[in-house]
């Protein structure tokens, strides 16, 4: 039996030389195996596998779940461009004028419903160490946390300078006739009492959010906060933007937010 190897045996002078023929369907094997590579890596991102992220990854998959018309901010309703800067929000669209930091306004930031103060406040990790502050430690340190905080249902974008008004601030509902902050957006902020008043049209959503973060985290609920979701929840129910949202995050993230999910499907939007 005659053994084809990379070298073969000149029949004149009885030395070794190179097999072209093989080398070349060797270098074609290769080069096929590096375009599948680099396929793999090239591929569209909504193809990617579902899974959990850390926040600073989290913000990289946005594009997987807001582009078309889920492209809105959550608390004033404009729609803009752009996931990355520039976010090109069509303020004229929804009525907003900057309330006073017009440069925090223009760009997208990425509002946990549930604050990641009030996500870390319970965890042995949220404290100061050298120079990092609590979050910053809990971010490092605390992989339970890193994922809690980059959890995809607990992220909705919102106009930069209104997520930095709610800061920390708990929901709360204290009007029915607010005096407007930013332009006709009926967002408010209550920054002697740290409480903020959200537009209706996300009430039940952001009741449902929060529903789902003491589920899957254990994030109790007070008394008082909890009637109130209830009543948002009951008062404000699902519609088709929030249902198209959960899908997506599902693809991505790998799990629907119950409290969305089951009444999407009685509501038949999906």
């Amino acid at each position: 039996m005659v053994t084809v190897t990379a070298m073969e045996i000149n029949t004149v002078t009885g030395k070794r030389r190179k097999n072209p023929k093989l080398h070349k369907s060797r270098f074609f094997a290769v080069l096929f195996l590096l375009s599948v590579v680099a396929f793999l890596f090239a591929r569209n991102p909504a193809e990617l596998p579902a899974k959990h992220y850390d926040f600073d990854h989290a913000k990289k998959q946005m594009d997987r779940i807001y582009y078309g018309d889920l492209r809105v901010t959550v608390y004033c309703g404009c729609p803009y461009e752009n996931n990355s800067k520039p976010n090109n929000i069509d303020f004229a669209a929804c009525g907003f004028a900057p309330r006073k930091n017009a440069n925090r306004a223009a760009r997208i930031e990425w509002e946990h419903v549930v604050t990641a103060h009030n996500i870390g406040l319970f965890r042995q990790c949220w404290h100061k160490e050298g120079n990092r502050s609590a979050r910053k430690n809990c971010e490092e340190t605390d992989p339970e946390f890193a994922i809690m905080e980059g959890d995809l249902h607990n992220l909705l974008p919102s106009i930069g300078e209104v997520n930095g008004d709610r800061s920390n601030f708990m929901f709360s509902q204290w009007t029915n006739d607010p005096k407007p902050m930013y332009g006709t957006c009926e967002s408010i902020v209550d920054f002697k009492d740290r409480k903020f008043q959200p537009r209706k049209e996300v009430r039940g959503m952001l009741a449902r959010i929060s529903f789902y973060m003491e589920k899957t985290y254990g994030i109790t609920l007070s008394k008082e906060r909890r009637r109130l979701f209830e009543v948002w929840d009951k008062q404000y129910p699902v519609n088709a933007w929030e249902c198209e949202r959960d899908a997506r995050i599902y693809k991505v993230q790998g799990d629907h937010n119950p409290f969305v999910y089951a009444k999407c499907r009685e509501a038949g939007l999906i």
